[in-house]
């Protein structure tokens, strides 16, 4: 009898991703962060976000730097981390041919997701603020924009968080169901590179639309 197909999930690769590597265990209304907003904003932050978007702003400074250097470095940004992404691949690649015979270890794979997912954070965090700054020097309407995206970052990290924390826990049960599969370990390492670059694109979602503000004042 053919298995049931597994529920579509909507919403960004990222979340589509870990529904798929779950083989189904995720719950199939697990919605896209875009559609849980409503929940997530809390009163008082709800406050927040109305005064950014109707108070007053202050006259915009001289920039502080060039935009063309900013963009430069975003996209400088993003090819480093897709190239760590590959680079890593390449040395996992490599680990397996030297330890195919040993007993299969899910430890070092989570630590080295880890790393990746933080190296991802951190250098996009710096990005958006940097845009945020750019964006409060270049005009009042861009300023309410950065004011009105570092709300959504404050309102919308703690549960993206939570959601991209899963991701360890999601391979590590997907590697215990595959281990010793045939080809198992090249299929494992392009689930977790492909869940590593889902991330890499979700968390440059606001960077994008930032950048595209910019670029069309």
């Amino acid at each position: 009898m053919a298995n049931a197909a597994q529920p579509v999930v909507d919403g960004p690769d990222f979340l589509r991703l870990l529904a798929r590597l779950s083989d189904g265990a995720m719950p199939a209304s697990s919605p896209a962060l875009t559609d849980r907003l409503g929940q997530w904003v809390d009163w008082s932050r709800a406050v927040a976000l109305a005064g950014a978007l109707d108070g007053r702003l202050a006259e915009p400074a001289e920039a502080a730097e060039a935009l063309d250097d900013l963009l430069a470095d975003c996209a400088q940004a993003e090819a480093s981390l897709l190239a760590s992404l590959s680079e890593d691949a390449e040395a996992e690649r490599l680990l397996d041919l030297a330890e195919a015979a040993a007993a299969p270890n899910f430890a070092s794979l989570r630590q080295r997701y880890r790393v990746l997912q933080q190296a991802i954070q951190t250098a996009t965090g710096r990005l958006r603020g940097r845009l945020r700054d750019q964006l409060v020097q270049a005009s009042p309407e861009l300023a309410r924009l950065a004011e009105v995206d570092a709300v959504m970052e404050q309102t919308l990290s703690p549960r993206e968080h939570s959601l991209l924390a899963t991701a360890p826990a999601v391979l590590g049960a997907r590697f215990e169901r595959v281990h010793g599969q045939p080809g198992w370990r090249a299929s494992f390492r392009h689930d977790m590179r492909t869940l590593l670059l889902a991330e890499l694109q979700l968390r440059f979602h606001p960077i994008q639309g930032l950048l595209a503000a910019l670029r069309s004042h």
